[in-house]
């Protein structure tokens, strides 16, 4: 297994255009696949904390349940209020069919 990686499921285990939450190292980590791709972010939005994986996730974007704030999940770049603070952007790796997260 890759250095400081953990692994968080098989790629059967997140189907194209959904989302999930994770735990890696004791951290609730959101993993969506998208468009063939498969991305992590921190799941608490940054405005109060909600779970963003109970949200929808919109091709790239995945949208809070709590205050409809948005995020980009390629990069944890929040994109519409009201967060004004991006989230945390998690390293992802396929080996063979596992999906592997960089741990912080």
């Amino acid at each position: 297994m890759s250095e400081g990686f953990v692994k968080v499921g098989d790629l059967k285990d997140f189907p194209a255009e959904s989302m999930k939450s994770v735990q890696v190292n004791g951290e609730d980590v959101l993993v969506a696949s998208v468009a063939e791709r498969i991305y992590a972010i921190a799941n608490t939005c940054t405005h109060r904390g909600c779970s963003l994986s109970e949200g929808e996730l919109e091709g790239t974007v995945v949208v809070c349940p709590c205050h409809a704030g948005r995020f980009d999940v390629t990069t944890g770049k929040a994109i519409a209020p009201p967060p004004k603070k991006d989230t945390t952007s998690f390293e992802v790796r396929l080996q063979g069919t596992d999906v592997l997260v960089k741990k912080r």
